[in-house]
């Protein structure tokens, strides 16, 4: 469910964060011709892909550099060119999991229209690629006005989002959430009887979820700070994978979780997105979906340490506080890209979904991982 990272940050030295971690490619594109020379850090398999995307987007231009872009949790490869005095993203996915959703490119095309997502120059659905506008991206605590503009921002951004044509339908989220958390307790990452009371705590959730499909709207079904880039002006939402028809409170759901750390956000943020205070029939709904949203990305953690083997199942799951998890950080305790810090941080997500307090969230580095094999269908 994941998504591609291709973001670059602005820190205050104005280097690009992943410049020292890119190889630039050299490439030179013209007449409609490229070398495969310059096209070695693409594999194989998808450098006719890459040809036929970028001669449709850049046409004769010379094409400048070709920069892998590391980072994305889909499995997708992701480049950024730079073309014609222009840079692109060029965006192909890898092997199609079991849930892939067909209806990506659709909602891509319709959240570009309508200013959402950033421009699209190419996309082709039965290759599975699109080019895009590269995003140049300021960190978001520089937002003009400081987290209350941010929430206000995210809150109309979401209302608009909500009113584009309806994307195409797919699982419902909860189906999505208990196929995941199926898996998990597959893996035997876990020892037995260990997850039974969030296995119970889930199908009582799912009886109790109730809604009118009729009022599905369009979502994106993953903004994290990782998908939303800041370009010193306005805000855009990247990796339309997980796009489709939804219950229009899961966005909201996973926008209060990492996006309005008090209280006083949390309303600004509600107040942006509706209009109005909502009632208590919707925050009542919102309490439940944040609870699945909360178990989804504890799977998502899981599923990517069970990828690695694990010597004797765990039978311990108590988490560190957010805190405790960001001075082990800060301390060296925990690598940032280590399993075993996303283990900590499944079961972060894990405690909270089970006593309602507040998730860590998913702010990079610690989002960026490849999900491998999370669901079967």
């Amino acid at each position: 469910m994941q998504q591609s990272g291709w973001r670059i940050w602005l820190p205050r030295s104005r280097r690009f964060r992943s410049s020292v971690l890119l190889h630039v490619v050299p490439t030179r594109f013209a007449g409609g011709t490229m070398s495969g020379e310059y096209l070695s850090n693409i594999p194989m398999t998808h450098r006719g892909i890459a040809q036929t995307a970028l001669r449709a987007s850049v046409g004769s231009a010379t094409i400048d550099s070709i920069r892998p872009i590391p980072g994305g949790v889909s499995g997708a490869l992701v480049y950024r060119v730079t073309a014609g005095g222009r840079r692109y993203v060029l965006r192909m996915e890898g092997h199609a999991s079991p849930l892939r959703n067909p209806h990506q490119y659709s909602a891509m095309r319709i959240a570009a229209e309508a200013g959402i997502a950033p421009r699209l120059h190419h996309v082709d659905e039965t290759a599975r690629v699109a080019v895009m506008d590269f995003i140049v991206e300021q960190p978001l605590n520089t937002y003009p006005g400081g987290p209350h503009a941010l929430a206000q921002a995210l809150g109309d951004m979401l209302r608009r989002l909500q009113g584009t044509p309806r994307f195409g339908r797919f699982v419902e989220y909860p189906e999505i959430v208990a196929r995941l958390w199926a898996h998990v307790c597959r893996t035997n990452l876990f020892a037995p009887g260990v997850l039974d009371a969030h296995t119970q705590r889930l199908a009582h959730l799912r009886d109790a979820y109730k809604w009118n499909s009729d009022e599905a709207v369009s979502s994106h079904n993953d903004i994290l700070p990782r998908n939303l880039l800041f370009d010193g002006e306005r805000l855009w939402l990247v990796d339309w994978e997980s796009a489709y028809c939804n219950d229009p409170v899961v966005d909201m759901a996973t926008m209060l979780d990492n996006f309005a750390p008090s209280p006083e956000l949390e309303e600004v943020l509600l107040q942006a997105w509706l209009g109005h205070p909502p009632d208590r029939s919707l925050r009542d709904r919102l309490e439940l979906m944040r609870a699945l949203t909360r178990l989804f990305y504890a799977g998502v953690q899981f599923s990517a340490v069970a990828t690695a083997s694990r010597s004797v199942p765990d039978t311990d799951l108590s988490a560190p506080t957010l805190a405790e998890f960001q001075q082990a950080l800060r301390d060296g305790r925990l690598a940032p890209d280590a399993l075993e810090t996303r283990h900590l941080l499944g079961k972060m997500y894990l405690a909270a979904f089970f006593t309602g307090e507040k998730p860590p969230g998913l702010p990079p580095p610690i989002s960026a991982f490849q999900v491998m094999g999370t669901a079967e269908a």
